[in-house]
């Protein structure tokens, strides 16, 4: 999964950095809650050097306006306390296979922009790179003042191994937990969710200073035994593929994301038996499948509006699926999705649920 799992590197049609509006869009919605972990922050602790990371970081101008955010809302939460900037590091965190270069070109640019717009009221800023896994230690102990995830930790270390090590493929015909999934493939996304958030929260509780914050933001569902999922409706194409005898059936049945939207409820129970951190708020927010792009432009038709959604998934979803069923078959995928996918809508209540997540490293 560390080598497969990232999304569609450069600045092309197809790019991640090009077709993030989705991500661009939630990050900007939960900018009042980062203000406010950042002002809670400042005080409990003031470091003569803020440490923050960015896990799962991914590319293009999100990776910029994350940091942005972070550094914007420490310069107003100083202002409010009346206190002295201090320096900056952050550290950016991805898989190995994350396109690191498309950030690290563009980072000239954005500290020449920092500068203009900031001048000499914005301390020295320090970006690295810190590629690895989150599901483990990526830093050393007690080093962290504040951690930051958008929408990375859905993502889950890897498919649950039940799902594949039985003589007859448990979650037939689905590419993820689907309407159709039986009860033993919800119990197996869930216990590798425990295990993962329970792993990623004792290695942020290791690494983050007592009174640190984490601010963490991740799809998420309302029930766990009633999924609603934008990969589930990209599994019914794939089977569509499979009766046409374009992709081979074992070849869908032996495939699972590691994907897995939790809902409020689970989040909790993990925070709350691990232990290393005191829960602050956790919120769920939801938005129509295409709202982002309507918001963007209005004027757009609904084959606009499905081209857009199609290419989104497309920058998202086309490694991982590539590897598993070829490149040779992702265009002709897309564009079923792209004929469908409003007609799919129009008969099921289609909505991107998100949590929010804010959290104190207890003392």
């Amino acid at each position: 999964m560390e080598e497969i799992l990232h999304m569609n590197g450069g600045v092309g049609e197809t790019s991640y950095a090009t077709n993030s509006l989705l991500q661009r869009t939630v990050i900007s919605m939960v900018k009042p809650i980062l203000e406010e972990s950042i002002l809670e922050l400042y005080g409990t602790l003031l470091p003569e050097c803020l440490n923050v990371a960015d896990l799962g970081c991914s590319t293009g101008p999100n990776t910029l306006l994350v940091i942005s955010e972070i550094l914007e809302s420490i310069e107003a939460a100083s202002q409010k306390s009346n206190l002295k900037l201090p320096l900056f590091q952050v550290f950016l965190n991805d898989l190995p296979g994350n396109d690191f270069n498309t950030v690290f070109r563009s980072l000239p640019g954005f500290c020449k922009k920092l500068e203009e717009e900031r001048g000499s009221k914005l301390e020295p800023c320090f970006i690295a790179g810190v590629p690895g896994s989150f599901y483990g230690r990526l830093f050393h102990n007690k080093s962290l003042h504040f951690v930051h995830s958008s929408y990375a930790l859905m993502w889950l270390s890897e498919p649950p191994k039940a799902l594949v090590i039985k003589p007859e493929a448990l979650n037939k015909g689905n590419i993820c937990i689907a309407k159709t999934s039986t009860p033993a493939v919800f119990k197996a996304y869930y216990e590798q969710f425990n295990r993962d958030f329970s792993m990623f929260l004792k290695s942020r509780g290791e690494e983050v200073v007592p009174g640190g914050r984490m601010m963490l933001t991740t799809m998420g569902n309302l029930r766990s035994d009633d999924p609603l999922t934008i990969w589930e409706f990209v599994g019914l194409k794939l089977n569509d593929m499979v009766l046409e005898g374009l992709i081979e059936e074992k070849s869908l049945d032996s495939f699972n994301l590691s994907y897995y939207a939790p809902t409020a409820e689970e989040v909790k129970k993990v925070i709350e038996d691990e232990g290393s951190f005191t829960l602050e708020r956790l919120e769920t927010f939801m938005v129509d499948w295409d709202t982002y792009i309507s918001k963007a432009d209005c004027s757009l038709d609904t084959e606009e509006r499905a081209a857009i959604l199609a290419t989104d998934m497309r920058a998202v979803g086309e490694p991982i699926l590539s590897s598993q069923f070829g490149e040779s078959i992702m265009d002709d995928l897309f564009m079923r999705f792209k004929r469908d996918v409003f007609g799919y809508m129009e008969a099921h209540e289609c909505k991107f649920i998100n949590l929010v997540i804010s959290l104190t490293r207890k003392t």
